[in-house]
């Protein structure tokens, strides 16, 4: 980091900026440039563009000059952004009569001097008012895929008849197709809405302060990704009753209830579309041309020509502009206001980036109108602070639209680093976030290492790579053998002391806690296994649960400082104004000399987790440490 002679500029250093990472807009920024003096540079400038907008610069600020070094000369220039936006800057100098630009380099975040138009350092200016939801910061999500958890046992009504109602709880889920050659999820395990509720003392025991609930509208399949009535719950999950009873008994338990909201399509067999008849001969877009619903949909040839879901004809696409749904959604009386009149405290928005900024914009104002504190995460797979959707730059974390997003790349990276000791992934990610992305988001980020759409992580971190191969293969090497799993638990311990004391909201997975295993959609959505849990697993999730309860009010804030990342460690501190806790991790295969933060004196150290002796950190093994204010300093 200290090479006067190269580098100009460094956003992660308050040398360099300050305030560090994104900024609030009124907030004044100050940004400060190095130049060697065997450059010959001189007459810095500043120059901001807002995003997209590379023809001119919203701002050209000659730098004033700071001080004057032997080997370099310091400029700085100030300014405050007005309004939220996302912001890119760079600087140029006069060299020898031409400008010449200063850059980002390969490293992302210093810079040096270059020739030309390339990568700009980003800035995220966010609404000053944001805040990160109550339900989410310093909290622990828990991830439900509702068919699969619990069964209560409670009589269902009015099942359709062409549901196959499974005995088998544990059997492996349907994945064959049938007769027509079609894989329709139609077989159900009957976990249930009060089965959740009865599993409410479970879920207090690991720490959990939200439940985030895969859909549970009606819908003809057990993802129930396909909606066939937003006002219904689904029948076998039970009725409005059971959800009221759900999210207040939760509420009691200090527990919030988040639901997942499927916007941007509905089911064919839906009382939307109606294209199977379910709902009668004369109702639905597709078999009535007068049906109020036939503006949701986008027919390119009347009916059996229609915009669907990435190609899948079951999934029509419904026009989310279109005014009569918004209003069904958002309006007064609406799908959001009603489920969160029966108890519900947020949403998750599947496929988020889906959706256009008019229905992010009436959605998230129609959540916050009945509740401005209720979290609404956005399914995101990649940075979601300049992601580029179907040519559109979107705003998703400026203040007035997602609270938070579901964060696929620290998942990737923490896998790979734990699995494979990939560090820079790991190292990128974290600073990336942290210079892209504003405080109250990354304090609500939704960190999970599995997810009904992706792998379990004991399968992802021990099973042989499944590198897009069919069902066939998965189900045949979805069953770990011991030693993998006995390494699969290993490395998920490690994996989860990262994902429950990094910046964010950690999501367990159900069953991740129990050892439960499967590669992709289904194997990744088998049933709890109560009764067979792996039962020290279970128990270091309820440590980990209980460690982020005892330090909530730290955790929920977004300071982290790396401490060391390298192939085989990743330490960092969380600081906080009464204490500060060290976390490190060891993957490899042989101890490691353990390296403090600066100034931090060993002998002052409370171990919470490890080893107790603190001269090296065995081979495999995780530690926790925590100082006191006052203990931080020798």
């Amino acid at each position: 980091m200290n090479r006067p002679d190269f580098i100009c500029f460094d956003s992660l250093s308050e040398e360099f900026k300050s305030p560090l990472g994104a900024v609030r807009a009124g907030e004044e920024l100050r940004l400060s440039l190095r130049l060697p003096k065997r450059s010959g540079a001189r007459s810095p400038r500043l120059l901001v563009y807002a995003a997209d907008r590379w023809e001119s610069p919203l701002l050209i600020s000659p730098m004033t000059l700071l001080r004057d070094e032997p080997a370099q000369v310091w400029y700085t220039v100030r300014f405050t952004p007005p309004a939220p936006a996302l912001l890119f800057y760079r600087f140029d100098v006069d060299l020898g009569g031409r400008r010449a630009s200063v850059l980002r380099g390969k490293n992302l975040f210093e810079g040096g001097m270059g020739d030309g138009f390339s990568e700009h350092w980003q800035l995220t200016v966010c609404d000053p008012e944001m805040k990160p939801p109550a339900a989410l910061a310093g909290g622990l999500l828990y991830q439900i895929f509702p068919d699969r958890f619990f069964a209560s046992g409670q009589p269902k009504r009015d099942v359709p008849q062409d549901r196959e109602l499974r005995a088998d709880w544990g059997g492996e889920p349907r994945w064959r197709p049938d007769s027509d050659g079609k894989v329709r999820c139609g077989d159900y395990f009957g976990g249930d809405l009060e089965g959740i509720r009865q599993k409410l003392p479970y879920l207090e025991s690991l720490g959990v302060t939200a439940l985030y609930l895969n859909p549970i509208f009606e819908a003809h399949s057990n993802h129930r990704y396909n909606t066939a009535d937003y006002r219904k719950i689904d029948p076998l999950l039970g009725g409005e009753q059971d959800l009221r009873r759900l999210c207040a008994e939760a509420k009691a338990c200090g527990i919030s209830v988040i639901l997942d909201g499927v916007f941007s399509h509905t089911g064919s067999d839906s009382i939307y579309f109606n294209r199977e008849g379910r709902y009668g001969d004369a109702s639905g877009a597709f078999r009535d041309p007068e049906s109020p619903y036939r503006s949701w949909y986008r027919f390119e040839h009347y009916p059996d020509r229609y915009q669907s879901w990435w190609g899948f004809e079951t999934l029509p696409e419904v026009d989310e502009k279109n005014p009569d749904y918004l209003r069904f959604l958002t309006g007064a009386g609406g799908v959001i206001e009603h489920w969160m009149d029966a108890g519900v405290s947020g949403w998750r928005l599947d496929v988020a980036d889906e959706l256009p900024d008019e229905a992010l914009d009436a959605i998230c104002r129609a959540v916050r109108r009945c509740d401005p504190d209720a979290p609404v995460i956005g399914e995101v797979w990649e940075d979601a602070s300049n992601k580029v959707s179907y040519g559109v730059r979107r705003r998703y974390l400026l203040g007035e639209q997602l609270s938070s997003v579901m964060n696929y790349p620290l998942t990737n990276a923490i896998l790979a680093f734990i699995r494979s000791g990939d560090s820079y992934s790991l190292y990128e990610t974290l600073l990336t976030q942290q210079e892209n992305y504003p405080a109250p988001v990354r304090c609500a980020l939704m960190n999970s290492l599995s997810t009904h759409d992706i792998p379990r992580a004991i399968t992802a971190l021990a099973g042989e790579p499944d590198a897009g191969s069919s069902r066939e293969w998965q189900s045949a090497h979805g069953v770990l053998a011991p030693r993998d799993y006995e390494r699969g638990v290993r490395l998920l311990r490690l994996a989860s002391l990262l994902q429950y004391f990094l910046p964010g909201t950690p999501c367990l997975y159900y069953g991740d806690e129990a050892g439960m295993t499967g590669y992709r959609d289904p194997f990744n959505r088998g049933c709890y296994p109560w009764g067979r849990e792996d039962a020290d697993l279970l128990e270091w999730f309820r440590m980990l649960g209980a460690l982020r309860r005892e330090h909530r009010e730290l955790l929920a804030g977004a300071d982290c400082s790396l401490v060391e990342i390298s192939r085989e460690i990743c330490s960092f501190v969380r600081p906080g104004p009464l204490c500060s806790l060290f976390v490190a991790v060891n993957r490899g295969d042989v101890p490691r000399p353990l390296r403090l933060p600066p100034g931090w004196n060993p002998a002052l150290a409370q171990v919470l987790h490890g080893p107790g002796g603190l001269g090296a950190l065995p081979a495999g093994e995780g530690l926790v440490l925590r100082y006191s204010a006052g203990a931080a300093l020798n």
